[in-house]
């Protein structure tokens, strides 16, 4: 266990180094976020309609699950096959795929708070709960840089195809998805965070279901 964490975090750190180093792929994606949002506002709010609760709810996970797609999409596509190899000699399965899971969540993290702060300001803010928002929007980071990060790895035993990922991910980030939306609903509500109990309970379980199934399955992908 004290070998798989001191591998795991410098797996992380790594990830850390090469993104500061290729800052171009972290600043296209911003680009990609922001260019988003404003093209909503121009949409809405230039031709005067009033964007209500659920759109601006709905809008708002779309906005973030495509932003995820593009920034995780390149976990192992961009890995080559002799990196591939340099690292199967010197650490774990285990330690790469929680490494890029916990790099993941980092910059998901990351772009959702930057994603919520820039779309309330352009499109207002409608959150009644902003606690409960943002445990949603937490575990929403989560649960996307796990699964997909997990199904980018299959992908990239697959001919790197970006079409494949988001097939491979519908079946999990849809349930995942339409829960998000109906606790963030609750929030921007105002509803007593009991009502939204059972959802988050959910949301956790999948997060650890992906987490596991990930840890087990990844060293027989990895083998192949």
């Amino acid at each position: 266990m004290k070998e798989l964490t001191k591998n795991t975090l410098s797996l992380f750190l790594k990830e850390f180094s090469l993104e500061f180093r290729q800052r171009s792929t972290i600043n296209g994606i911003i680009v990609y976020l922001i260019s988003t949002i404003f093209i909503c506002y121009l949409s809405f709010n230039l031709k005067g309609q009033v964007l209500d609760n659920i759109t601006w709810n709905a809008l708002f996970w779309i906005i973030t699950l495509f932003t995820a797609i593009n920034a995780i999409a390149k976990s192992f596509m961009q890995e080559s096959e002799s990196r591939f190899l340099y690292y199967y000699t010197i650490s774990s399965p285990q330690a790469i795929i929680i490494s890029k899971i916990l790099y993941n969540f980092c910059l998901m993290g990351m772009l959702s708070i930057l994603a919520f702060v820039f779309y309330s300001l352009v499109l207002g803010n409608v959150v009644e709960d902003a606690w409960l928002f943002t445990i949603n929007l937490i575990l929403g980071a989560f649960g996307f840089s796990s699964t997909l990060t997990m199904v980018s790895s299959i992908a990239s035993k697959a001919g790197n195809s970006t079409v494949l990922m988001a097939v491979l991910s519908f079946p999990v980030i849809l349930p995942m998805l339409l829960l998000l939306i109906k606790v963030s609903k609750n929030a921007i509500d105002g509803l007593d965070r009991s009502v939204s109990l059972n959802h988050i309970v959910t949301l956790l379980s999948i997060n650890v279901i992906v987490i596991t199934i990930s840890y087990l399955l990844f060293p027989y992908l990895w083998r192949s």
